[in-house]
């Protein structure tokens, strides 16, 4: 992401759609199945291993707390590595970044799957982070490279496809692949995949222009890396620790927040090489953009990791029962996007983007309705809805974000992008899990204060039902009062999701559509 002052102005690839897109307009449609797979292999598998932990667990010996690094050690890895996206194409090549990104995911993954200890498996994952956190930015720059602009929301429509039926597959996956065979096949099903990428990859497409002399910010890299990895350490580990009621808590926090003062003053008193390219941020419809899909990202993680444990601890839901439920929220998301890719260029592109945050929070309203007797398919049209939604989001916002960026600014964009979407679904994830518990606690407190032989109900049934003269009796009350209100909290997630999602709509009116000509730039790889 580093530029000398010469590049600041110019980037890496003043011309990257010549130097990938020129020449490859007969196989644009090889490479973006070549692209595709290894966007799909990197967003499964942010969620793919969650349901096989206790699987793990047992077979390597661990504790619920030394599992959980499982998933927080690719996730922190990933957030470190995004942002290098932008500086490692520019100076060793987009085609050369991409394949080593391909074979070091690949092979991370068969490590993961022999792993025979805690610690093999944890260093595998932060080996597959750390090689896939370019994959979805990269992925996303040759699509707007290898596709004219008047074709970039339909190209969007497929790039996001990947991004987001990875992660609301991926729990669904897992526990049949689990369930049928065993934990360690959630990651070599990435073995073909990533086979099959680099092959596409290797064959169609072209290697872009370098700067061997581009230069590195070294200390902003090495403050901003800090502060991701904190930050996402603090995050995952907060509600396991009690947050600030821990001395680790608090450590990460502070680290986290003094590295990035520390970034923020050497970005802005950089004079020509810094990390962090700041022209991005004098672009009105990409800063925008950044805020929206911080939100996207929220909404859809914070709801994959909300839904799994309602229904299968609250509810009894076996676990491919709820995944099934859980899986029409893709369909919903797949047809919505192609849908929004045909219409993008005939409808204002903020219009589709606020109908789809409307319809998800129409589906978050419905499921702060959810109650102990609901049918299958109150838990589907919900799901199915809230898949429309980011669906309609997720293309045109895409499209609109970089409409107005310069194409040599697209590298270091696009990975910025994927860091905004995945802190996120981290703070998403995090703040809303937090809630449950506390609220849980606090909706407990105000149920039992009406469980006294004065209520009409306690007289009417609970004695039939609990026996509070005795010590069993009691405990069940308790337990029952527990799964209510934590049925409860989980209700209340779902409110504070929808408020913040119609806040956000009026956001989209800050973005501003681009018009007239394509001009040269666009039209040199409009190669159809």
């Amino acid at each position: 992401m580093s530029q000398t002052s010469t590049s600041n102005a110019a980037g890496p690839n003043p011309n990257p759609a010549s130097a990938s897109g020129e020449g490859q307009g007969s196989h644009r449609g090889l490479i973006t199945v070549a692209i595709i797979l290894a966007t799909i292999m990197q967003t499964l598998d942010s969620t793919i291993a969650n349901v096989a932990l206790p699987h793990m667990a047992g077979n390597l010996s661990a504790s619920q707390d030394q599992i959980s690094w499982v998933l927080t050690s690719y996730i922190v890895a990933a957030a470190i590595a995004t942002p290098l996206t932008g500086w490692l194409s520019g100076k060793y090549g987009r085609k050369k970044v991409f394949m080593t990104s391909v074979v070091g995911f690949t092979i991370a993954s068969a490590l993961c799957g022999i792993s025979g200890t805690l610690a093999e498996i944890v260093l595998a994952r932060l080996l597959q982070g750390l090689f896939g956190a370019a994959l979805v930015p990269l992925s996303q720059a040759v699509m707007l490279d290898i596709n004219p602009r008047h074709k970039h929301a339909q190209a969007m429509a497929v790039w996001g496809m990947a991004v987001m039926i990875g992660p609301i597959l991926g729990p669904t996956l897992g526990g049949w692949l689990t369930d049928n065979l065993t934990w360690r096949w959630v990651f070599f099903i990435n073995l073909p995949i990533g086979v099959l990428s680099f092959l596409g990859i290797k064959a169609y497409i072209r290697e872009t222009k370098t700067q061997p002399e581009l230069k590195f910010d070294y200390l902003g890299c090495i403050t901003l890396s800090l502060s991701i990895g904190f930050l996402q350490m603090f995050l995952d580990r907060g509600e396991l620790l009690d947050w600030f009621n821990s001395t680790e808590i608090v450590i990460e926090a502070t680290c986290a927040a003094v590295s990035f003062a520390y970034f923020i003053v050497l970005t802005a008193t950089a004079q020509g090489l810094s990390f962090f390219n700041v022209q991005l941020l004098k672009d009105r419809n990409f800063v925008t953009g950044l805020a929206l899909y911080f939100m996207v990202g929220l909404l859809l993680y914070a709801t994959r990791a909300l839904l799994p444990p309602l229904l299968q601890t609250l509810l009894g839901y076996p676990v491919v029962t709820a995944g099934l439920v859980i899986g029409p929220s893709g369909i919903g998301t797949m047809m919505s996007m192609m849908m929004a890719g045909r219409l993008a260029s005939r409808i204002d592109p903020r219009a589709l983007i606020g109908l789809g945050f409307c319809l998800t929070a129409l589906s978050l309203w419905q499921m702060s309705s959810y109650t102990f007797v609901m049918q299958q398919s109150d838990i589907v049209w919900p799901g199915f809805i809230q898949g429309l939604g980011l669906g309609f989001v997720s293309v045109p916002l895409t499209t609109m974000t970089f409409s107005t960026l310069a194409p040599h600014l697209r590298p270091d964009g696009t990975s910025i992008f994927s860091l905004s979407r995945n802190i996120g679904s981290s703070i998403g994830i995090s703040v809303m899990q937090t809630l449950v518990t506390r609220n849980t606690g606090a909706f407990h407190s105000q149920l039992v204060e009406h469980i006294n032989y004065a209520n009409p109900a306690m007289q009417a049934g609970l004695p039939w039902l609990y026996n509070l003269g005795t010590q069993a009796g009691a405990a069940a009350l308790n337990e029952e009062i527990t799964r209510q209100a934590a049925f409860l909290a989980y209700i209340n997630d779902f409110k504070i999701m929808m408020v913040a999602t119609l806040v956000s709509v009026p956001l989209v009116l800050l973005m501003r559509r681009q018009r007239g000509n394509l001009g040269p730039e666009v039209e040199a790889h409009a190669l159809d």
